[in-house]
Parts: structure tokens; C-alpha cells; sequence
């Protein structure tokens, strides 16, 4: 089962460092849609640990006989750990981590695609891990309607259930020597009413233990009312309603209600992009562009790191690296502070997010908007 990321192992790996050789880095992608079977599957593991080999033999020259032994046990470890180990069920897509000479083999599965890679250096590639960080720490989600009263967690990219408030109104009873039709009517809207109201009070009990956004999926004639039952505090966390019919199952709600989870989602970027606009502005505690943004990084000034997670170019963009202390540049040249000739890294987004959880800072991929577009893709918010 495919599990978020927590910003605890993300900081974790990015302090990774391999003293006794290189570090294997490999993603595989597992999209449905793009790797249906599992014939597919080892033809792409293949692949990429193939193209593993022929880059431990471009760097022969710089590696010794240890290190080189190391990522060869490495690559077959991970071979045989996706023959013999690794259970698809409920993954898009999924990381492996080794450096056996240091000590470290790790899988990480993904509740959504990545694209297949395979990097050996010193340091952990975990810039494909970002997007995926508390990800599984979704909204409470009620699905409400006259008898139905599910509340579920998003979670890990599918739902838990918390509550069920569902009830089963009384049949229909015939006219002769039964209730009348008006008394009947009545007694079943009183039970409807008794049920909307415990399935709101349940979402208000919720919300009052652990502050959360709320989407609630149910028909457009019941909103009104279900939301006047809801306390103030529900009602403020509530993002959105979505429309569903009546007995979907969690996979057909969470699918009804992905526009909605997308539209939260752009909102909260949104207001993160604000203030970087008017301190940027202003020219204060913010930065543009890979020059400022990785020296602010790397002298532990970055509060968030913002960069536009859509943009390949950004995203692939090299940067410079100093490999004794790991401070990072946008251009070549010595590392200010040893003097050491700066080698260049392919992937420099992951060189920012490194710098950043180093000292604590915070990462904010952006999706939805444009906005970093004209600042190379990437920028941050300052702590000072």
C-alpha cells in the first residue's frame, strides 16, 4: 500500500550522505495507464538499473574498487527486491534508496506517478519526493443525504472511514389501516432530520478535536439545511460541496470530488505566493531566480523554497555544488567559504531542497500557477 511522505522522512533523506561510496537513487513510474503489467514493469527496472551499470562505468576512473563493488551489490539488491519483494497494490509509483556500504537501503511507495530515473552520487535525488509530502493527510469528507451519513479521512490517496451515521428510513406503509399519508410523511422527515442533524454533529465534534478542511458531497436541495445544523467553526473549515449519486462508492466520490481538492489546493498556493509577490516587491526577505534563491538556501536564511513543479525546465536546471560542505550557487566558481572548486549537479532543483531542509526551511511545489514563471521557476520566502 502507497503511503504520503512526511516532511520527517523527506529531512531524513536529505541528510543522507555517502561517505564509502555512491548512493543509488531510482524512481519507476507505475501509472496504469503506462505500466500495465508486470512484464512492463521488469522491462523498465531493467532498463533504468542497465542504465545504473553504464553510469558506475563512466565513473570508473573516480570511483575505487570498494565503492564500485558497493554499487554493484546495490543494483542487484534492488533487482531482487522488486522480483522478489515489492507488491504493487495500491501504488502509482515508487523510490528506492541504497548505499549498502553506508548502511542504507530504503523503498518508499507512492500513492502517484513519478517519471523513471536513476541517479549514483553522494547525496539522496529527492526532489520527485516533494509533491508527494502530506499527501495523505487529507480533508474530512461526510457524504450526506436523507439515509446516507459516511465521514471519511482522505488518506494516503484513498478513504478511511471514521463515522457512519447511516440509517435506513421505514418502508413506505399502504393507506388502509395504517398511519395516514400526512402523519407518515411526517414521521419519516422527522427521522431524516434527526439523522442530518448526528451527521453534522459528528462533523462538528471532529472539527473541534482536530481543526481540518471539510468537503461534503451531497444533493444541491440538502445544503442549505445540512449547513445550517453545522456549527460556526464546520462551517468556515467547509471548502466545497461536490454532487455524487446517492450510493457512490469511495472510489466514485473521490473522484466527484477531485476538482474540489485541486480548487483547495490553488487557493492555499495562491496565499503562499501573495506574500512573496509583495515582499518581493518590496525587496525584502524574499527572492528571484537560482542565483539568490540558492545562496539564501544555503546560508540557512530560507523560511519556504517555491518552485514551479510543472516547469521541466526549472525543475531540471542544473546548479553548482561544493562537495566538502554541499553549499550550493546558479553559476560555476569556488565555494566562498573553502575555496573548493564548485562541481556541477544535473538535477538543481534537488541541490535548493537539500540546502533548505538542512536548515530547517520548508519546500512549497507550485502547480497552479504561473507566477514563478518570470523568476526562473524558482524563489523562496526569507526568515531574515
Amino acid at each position: 500500500m502507497a503511503a504520503s511522505v512526511s516532511w520527517d522522512t523527506l529531512r531524513e533523506l536529505a541528510a543522507f550522505r555517502a561517505e564509502r561510496g555512491r548512493a543509488i537513487s531510482l524512481y519507476v513510474g507505475l501509472d496504469p495507464s503506462t505500466t500495465p503489467t508486470a512484464a512492463e514493469l521488469d522491462a523498465r527496472v531493467s532498463s533504468l538499473l542497465t542504465e545504473g551499470e553504464r553510469r558506475l562505468e563512466a565513473r570508473r576512473g573516480e570511483l575505487g574498487h570498494e565503492a564500485r563493488e558497493g554499487v554493484k551489490a546495490d543494483l542487484d539488491r534492488i533487482r531482487a527486491w522488486f522480483e522478489h519483494d515489492f507488491d504493487r497494490s495500491g501504488t502509482r509509483g515508487v523510490a528506492v534508496f541504497a548505499a549498502g556500504l553506508d548502511g542504507l537501503f530504503r523503498a518508499v511507495r507512492l500513492m502517484g506517478p513519478v517519471e523513471d530515473e536513476i541517479n549514483l552520487d553522494r547525496e539522496l535525488r529527492i526532489g520527485p519526493l516533494v509533491p508527494f509530502v502530506g499527501k495523505g493527510d487529507g480533508p474530512l469528507v461526510a457524504v450526506v443525504n436523507r439515509e446516507r451519513g459516511d465521514v471519511y479521512r482522505l488518506q494516503d490517496g484513498s478513504f478511511r472511514q471514521v463515522a457512519d451515521h447511516s440509517d435506513e428510513l421505514p418502508f413506505r406503509r399502504s393507506d388502509q389501516g395504517g398511519w395516514s399519508q400526512a402523519r407518515y410523511q411526517r414521521h419519516v422527515d422527522d427521522l431524516a432530520e434527526k439523522h442530518v442533524k448526528a451527521v453534522a454533529a459528528e462533523l462538528d465534534r471532529r472539527i473541534r478535536e482536530r481543526p481540518d478542511a471539510v468537503v461534503l458531497v451531497g444533493p444541491e436541495e440538502l445544503r442549505s439545511e445540512f449547513c445550517g445544523y453545522l456549527a460556526q467553526e464546520t462551517r468556515r473549515a467547509v471548502v466545497g460541496w461536490g454532487a455524487a449519486e446517492a450510493h457512490a462508492t469511495p472510489a466514485q466520490v473521490l473522484e466527484a470530488i477531485a476538482p474540489l481538492l485541486g480548487d483547495a489546493e490553488a487557493a492555499q498556493e495562491a496565499e503562499v505566493l501573495e506574500r512573496w509577490r509583495e515582499l518581493a516587491g518590496r525587496g525584502e526577505r524574499a527572492t528571484s531566480g537560482w542565483k539568490e534563491t540558492l545562496e539564501a538556501a544555503s546560508d540557512g536564511r530560507v523560511d519556504v523554497l517555491l518552485y514551479a513543479n510543472g516547469n521541466n525546465r526549472a525543475v531540471r536546471r542544473p546548479a553548482w555544488r561544493c562537495r566538502v560542505c554541499g553549499r550550493g550557487a546558479g553559476e560555476p566558481g569556488e565555494c566562498p567559504l573553502d575555496g573548493t572548486p564548485l562541481e556541477e549537479h544535473a538535477n538543481g532543483i534537488d541541490v535548493a531542497i537539500h540546502r533548505t531542509l538542512a536548515h530547517g526551511g520548508r519546500i512549497q511545489p507550485v502547480r497552479h500557477h504561473d507566477d514563478l514563471g518570470p523568476a526562473e521557476g524558482i524563489g523562496a520566502l526569507l526568515r531574515f
